[in-house]
């Protein structure tokens, strides 16, 4: 697995900060929000920031490289860097890297690059756009320059598929290894639209939250009732999927295993789900019914719960109906520490999940003063970290144009 977000760069550290109860939703500079009334969000840490856990970029990147391609290449490229070195990929053969798949989501892709060469155009002509202005910001981009990195030659996608991009990614894996066309799979997210466009968009929709601006760590509050939108995060999430017998052959350290997976429409609304969250809700039980397990079969969920006031409902709602009430799976959404990652956030939930299993920790919600009277009948993980044995792991992703995918993990034993 592979990790860089606003908790810091690397999975250790994020992890440790996250059961901590540290958040890594900070104030914005003002180059960010423009003349928007956001003023939070969960930004990469470089190492002056952050000397323990911050990205590196220079040290990954050469600056001349760093200028052809968006941020959220590059943060695909740090997260795939640690994925890579952990499940010993540097090393395989020609013929091996036909067979590894990279299949890297995103919500939105190069928004930065965009939004540069807009203004290019409109202040100083199109000649002098760069050659690299459209492989800065296409989508599939982030795939495309791990895959030369490594020389992965096998599968090769992008799911675009809003907040459930990454989850459905993971699931495209999964499908490419299980229907033999691929032994490996690097699946993950990456996501950097953190600038007064997507901002604007966002707060033009009412989504984001603006109650909060002087208190950041605070802003983020899933399940509470006195949520009032979301905070928009950045960062990546990768993980390597592998084919059992194949990872034993290697020596590979297996830390999880992906048992079940789900997606659905709901043919309802381009930007909200329906209240009962019917689709989200049928996401869950396919994803239930491949892995041959019920919903008092699931340990941990990490809920997509954003902290926006309708979509937390619908979620809890679908929750209750795949859960029953007074379930004891305990839940949490870790966007409370990171904020919403986008495309990247399923993968980033994934990885949160598999070290609750590793570690027996469910991570907590935080910013919870006052759970929300509908999700009472749920056992929310409040504020603090709660050690309890975790042996399978949900994870939920939802996003506008009502798509909704769910992915469930459990643990390896020989």
């Amino acid at each position: 697995m592979g990790l860089t977000g606003p908790l810091g760069n690397g999975v250790s550290g994020s992890w440790q900060r996250l059961i901590a109860g540290k958040s890594g939703i900070t104030a914005l500079p003002a180059d960010a929000y423009g003349d928007t009334a956001i003023r939070v969000g969960g930004q990469v840490p470089d190492v002056n920031q952050d000397p323990e856990h911050g990205f590196d970029i220079d040290a990954l990147i050469p600056q001349k490289e760093q200028r052809k391609s968006d941020r959220f290449i590059h943060l695909a490229l740090a997260a795939a860097e640690e994925a890579v070195n952990q499940a010993g990929l540097r090393n395989l053969s020609e013929a091996a890297k036909l067979r590894v798949a990279t299949i890297i989501a995103t919500g939105i892709g190069g928004f930065h690059a965009i939004g540069n060469a807009v203004k290019t155009v409109a202040e100083k002509g199109s000649r002098r756009l760069s050659p690299f202005t459209i492989p800065s910001f296409i989508a599939n981009l982030a795939a495309s320059q791990v895959a030369i990195k490594y020389g992965f030659k096998g599968m090769l996608g992008t799911p675009v598929s809003a907040c459930a991009a990454s989850i459905q990614s993971i699931g495209d894996g999964l499908r490419a290894i299980r229907c033999g066309e691929a032994d490996i799979a690097v699946v993950g997210g990456s996501e950097s639209c953190i600038n007064p466009v997507s901002l604007g968009g966002f707060q033009a929709a009412r989504a984001l939250s603006t109650a909060w601006n002087d208190r950041p760590e605070l802003a983020s509050r899933p399940f509470d009732a006195g949520r009032d939108g979301f905070v928009m995060g950045e960062g990546a999430g990768m993980l390597v999927l592998e084919e059992l017998e194949h990872a034993r052959q290697r020596g590979a350290t297996i830390l999880g295993e992906v048992v079940g997976y789900g997606t659905t429409s709901d043919a309802y609304h381009i930007t909200a789900g329906p209240e009962d969250g019917e689709g989200a809700a049928r996401s869950m039980q396919l994803a239930l019914a491949q892995a041959k397990l019920t919903g008092s079969d699931i340990d941990y969920v990490n809920a997509h719960s954003t902290s926006t006031p309708v979509g937390d409902l619908a979620e809890i709602n679908a929750l209750l109906k795949v859960l029953g009430k007074g379930a004891k799976t305990a839940i949490s959404s870790t966007k409370s520490a990171t904020g919403h990652l986008l495309g990247a956030a399923g993968a980033v939930g994934s990885i949160f999940s598999l070290m609750a299993i590793r570690q027996q920790i469910a991570p907590p919600s935080l910013n919870i003063e006052r759970l929300d009277d509908a999700a009472k009948e749920l056992n929310v993980v409040q504020n603090t970290a709660r050690p309890m044995p975790i042996h399978t792991a949900l994870v939920n992703g939802f996003g506008f144009g009502g798509v909704n995918a769910s992915v469930i993990f459990k643990n390896f034993n020989e």
